[in-house]
């Protein structure tokens, strides 16, 4: 029997959505919420890990902005 190559293997439609909330607004909306969910906590890891996750977000969110910024397009 042999394996079902990427040529071979049905096409699935990927589920795709359309958000009200743009990219970036959704990460900044998220770095805010785990702060201050963060700073109601006492020092622990659990504190730790939602600073970290707000760490994330903002840098993705910079990461996107760098990314999208007109100086970064390709050739047309």
């Amino acid at each position: 029997m042999s394996a079902i190559s990427a040529r071979e293997a049905p096409m699935t439609k990927r589920n795709r959505q359309k958000h009200a909330i743009p990219f970036d607004q959704r990460l900044q909306k998220a770095a805010e919420e785990a702060r201050a969910a963060a700073g109601k906590l006492p020092q622990s890891l659990e504190r730790e890990a939602l600073i970290e996750r707000a760490r994330q977000a903002e840098t993705a969110a910079r990461i996107n902005e760098w990314l999208t910024s007109p100086g970064s397009q390709s050739p047309k």
